[in-house]
C-alpha cells in the first residue's frame, strides 16, 4: 500500500473517528438494549425482497452497459456483462475505492476492448446514475408526493428539500451543458487544458486533459436517440428499484418504519451517497453515519432504531452482493487485490488518442 493511499484511509479514519465520537457524545442516552431488540424483530422477508431488488438493479447495470458497447460490440450479450458488474461491485465493496475501477477493467478484458475506453464508458455512466437520481429526487420534491406531503408541516424542511432539488436539478444541466461541450469541443478544450495547466507538479494538466478526452470518448458510445432513450429509462427503472429496497429493508423493522414511502427513502439514499466519499475498505463508515443522521434529524425515528436500520441497509445495498461476487472471481481464478492494482496500472498508462475525441 502505497504512501498516498494511506494518507487517504488515515484521514477517513480520523474523520469517521470524529464522527462517531460527535455522534454518541450527543445520543448519551443510547440504549444497547433497545438496539438489540430492534435488530432482532426484523422480518427476514423484506430484507431478502430488498437484496433480490439490488440484484436486479445490478442485472440492469449489466444491460446498460451492454448498451454502451453496441456501437463497438453488437455481439455482445447482457449475460456476460453480469458477472464483471458483480465482481466490480464486491472489489468496490471489499477494497473501496482502490476497486473502483475493477469493473471497466474486467469488461475490456472480456469484450476485448481497450481498457480507456471502457474507462470512459464508467466515466458517462456516472452522469446517467445521477441524472436518474435526480429526476427521481426532483419529482419526489415538488409533485404531490408523500415525501412533499410529509414536509409541508415542517418550512424548514420543505425549504432545505426546494433548496436540494434547484441544486441537483443545476448539477444535471451543467454537467448536461458539459457533456456537449466536450462532445463538440473535447479535442480543443483538452489541448487548452493540457497547455494552460502543464506548469503544474505532477502533470496536473496533462491528467485533467486526459480524463477530458476519455470522457469525450465516452460520449460517442451513445450513437442515437434511441440509445439514449435506452439508457435513460434503464437508469430511471435501476435507481426506482434501489428506492424500493431501501423501502423495503426500512418496512422490515414493522411499524415504527411503515411510514417510508419509496419517495421518503430518497433522502436516506441521497444520504447514503453523500456519506459514502468518506468510506473505509470493506467496513463503510460514513454511508451509515449519514443515513443514521438522516433518519434521526429529517425522520425523528429513535435512536436505537436508526443505527440497527442504517447498518443494516448498508449491508443490503452496498454488501449482499459480495457473496456472489466472490463465487464468481473464484470461478474465474480472479485476485481482486491483483485486478484492483492491474486496473490502476492501466488507468496510469491508459491513452485516449486525440482522434477518437471529437
Amino acid at each position: 500500500m502505497n504512501k498516498h493511499r494511506l494518507t487517504v484511509y488515515g484521514l477517513a479514519l480520523a474523520v469517521l473517528a470524529a464522527l462517531v465520537y460527535l455522534q454518541f457524545r450527543e445520543w448519551r442516552t443510547f440504549d444497547w438494549g433497545k438496539f438489540i431488540e430492534h435488530s432482532r424483530d426484523v422480518t427476514w422477508r423484506h430484507v431478502i425482497h430488498g437484496i433480490v431488488l439490488i440484484y436486479l438493479a445490478y442485472i440492469l447495470r449489466a444491460i446498460r452497459w451492454k448498451i454502451f458497447l453496441r456501437p463497438v460490440r453488437k455481439d455482445v450479450s447482457s449475460f456476460s456483462m453480469i458477472s464483471p458488474t458483480l465482481v466490480g461491485f464486491t472489489g468496490l465493496a471489499v477494497l473501496g475505492r482502490p476497486g473502483e475501477l475493477i469493473r471497466p477493467y474486467l469488461i475490456a478484458r472480456r469484450v476485448n476492448l481497450s481498457f480507456s475506453s471502457q474507462l470512459a464508458v464508467w466515466a458517462v455512466e456516472r452522469i446517467f446514475d445521477l441524472a436518474a437520481f435526480t429526476v427521481l429526487m426532483v419529482a419526489g420534491i415538488f409533485l404531490p408526493t408523500k415525501l412533499r406531503a410529509f414536509a409541508a408541516g415542517r418550512p424548514e424542511v420543505l425549504h432545505w428539500l426546494h433548496l436540494v432539488g434547484y441544486f441537483l436539478s443545476l448539477l444535471v444541466v451543467a454537467l448536461l451543458v458539459g457533456a456537449l461541450l466536450v462532445n463538440y469541443h473535447g479535442s480543443s478544450i483538452a489541448n487548452w487544458v493540457e497547455q494552460r495547466f502543464s506548469h503544474l507538479a505532477k502533470n496536473l494538466g496533462h491528467r485533467v486533459a486526459q480524463r477530458v478526452r476519455e470522457f469525450a470518448s465516452g460520449l460517442n458510445t451513445i450513437h442515437s436517440v434511441s440509445s439514449l432513450v435506452q439508457l435513460s429509462v434503464v437508469s430511471l427503472v435501476m435507481w426506482w428499484l434501489i428506492a424500493l429496497s431501501y423501502k423495503e429493508v426500512t418496512h422490515s423493522y414493522g411499524a415504527p418504519m411503515q411510514d417510508m414511502s419509496v419517495t421518503r427513502v430518497l433522502l436516506l439514499m441521497g444520504s447514503s451517497m453523500a456519506g459514502s466519499m468518506v468510506q473505509l475498505p470493506g467496513v463503510g463508515g460514513g454511508s451509515q453515519l449519514a443515513t443514521i443522521e438522516a433518519m434521526d434529524k429529517i425522520f425523528h425515528i429513535p435512536q436505537e432504531l436508526s443505527v440497527s436500520c442504517g447498518i443494516l441497509l448498508w449491508l443490503v445495498t452496498f454488501v449482499a452482493v459480495v457473496p456472489a461476487g466472490l463465487l464468481l472471481a473464484h470461478h474465474e481464478r480472479l485476485s481482486l487485490l491483483k485486478v484492483a492494482e492491474a486496473s490502476q496500472q492501466e488507468e496510469a498508462s491508459a491513452v485516449i488518442p486525440e482522434s477518437r475525441v471529437t
